[in-house]
């Protein structure tokens, strides 16, 4: 530990008689110390505290006004969690009663008086060295904790973008734009904080629901980009791409993927029970396949395929008002229509 360090440590003095206070100063003031603090009513020594910032407390039990250990108890409170703030208790009271006590309160040392100056000194810069080797250590685990995050983050991220990426390769088979996927994960974050839904699960359905047609990839391309009608057997096999993409997704450890698992395998449920590909009605719907469900219909609708034309917002909006209580969860449609822009 640097001789530096420890001489600049801040120190506070407290006891009642001032001569007391003066001789721990000049025997400090020897050794180098410069940072010093004397008080002799202990009922200052919260403001100070706050104040001054020590880093080691030289402290009177049996003061006027307010004893060692009341300021001892005090100070608890004014200690950060976990901090190592020494506290080097000096009195005439020679009892066992006392030092047990005064340990017990969160003392670290204790010495009586009369006291040897050199004792003193080899006390208290213990107590200092120990004090800086834990505020080091401190700030070593925040600036682990730091980069902890930071990477962390960054993993995040580059999950994000690869989940991203995959529903975008999807999405490309019959939306050349790409941008269908992105527009469905805004809207469904949306809906779902109209909803009344955590900020946490908001931002999960925001990047989940991109990949509820991740499936799409083991569909044929000449049954996903028919420009005419599909007959009854193409249709049933449009309908796998729920089940491929649940697959695809399933056995994720993440929540995100989890839910993006269960968006994909029921955002073609319907309220009634007339959708697929289980034929859930109602609240057995995962909420957010239920909010998925209608966002996709919604941009699927004002969107461009080359088997239609997009159509009006408007035109979309009523048909979503006709669907409540039919294909779509009347709660979702209604937070459809008092929706505002997502401030997120």
């Amino acid at each position: 530990m640097p001789r530096e360090q420890i001489r600049n440590a801040r120190i506070l003095i407290v006891d009642d008689q001032p001569v007391n206070v003066e001789l721990l100063e000049r025997i400090l003031g020897r050794r180098g110390y410069t940072n010093l603090r004397g008080l002799t009513d202990a009922r200052e020594v919260p403001a100070v505290y706050n104040e001054f910032r020590p880093d080691l407390l030289l402290l009177d039990l049996h003061m006027p006004h307010q004893d060692g250990f009341t300021v001892m108890d005090g100070l608890k409170a004014l200690t950060p969690p976990g901090a190592f703030f020494p506290i080097l208790v000096l009195t005439a009271d020679i009892t066992p009663e006392a030092k047990q006590r005064a340990l017990s309160m969160g003392a670290k040392d204790f010495l009586t008086k009369p006291f040897d100056p050199i004792e003193v000194l080899l006390r208290i810069e213990n107590l200092l060295e120990t004090r800086f080797l834990h505020l080091a250590l401190r700030d070593h685990n925040q600036m682990l904790e730091q980069r902890v995050g930071e990477r962390t983050k960054e993993l995040e991220e580059a999950h994000f973008e690869m989940l991203e990426r995959l529903a975008v390769a999807a999405e490309f088979r019959d939306d050349q734009t790409g941008q269908h996927t992105r527009r469905v994960g805004e809207l469904a974050a949306i809906l779902a904080r109209h909803l009344g839904l955590a900020r946490d699960q908001v931002e999960l359905i925001r990047h989940a629901a991109p990949l509820h047609d991740v499936g799409k990839i083991g569909i044929p391309d000449h049954i996903l980009l028919k420009p005419g009608p599909l007959t009854p057997e193409e249709f049933d096999v449009i309908k796998t791409h729920t089940t491929i993409g649940a697959r695809i997704l399933s056995g994720g450890k993440f929540p995100l993927l989890q839910m993006a698992e269960a968006i994909a395998l029921s955002h073609h449920e319907r309220w009634d029970g007339k959708g697929y590909p289980q034929g859930l009605q109602r609240e057995a719907i995962p909420l957010p396949g239920r909010i998925v469900a209608l966002a996709d219909v919604f941009d699927a609708i004002i969107s461009k395929r080359p088997y239609k034309k997009a159509r009006p917002e408007e035109e979309a909006a009523a048909e979503l008002k006709r669907g409540a209580g039919t294909q779509f969860d009347p709660r979702v449609v209604e937070a459809f229509l008092a929706r505002t822009p997502d401030p997120v």
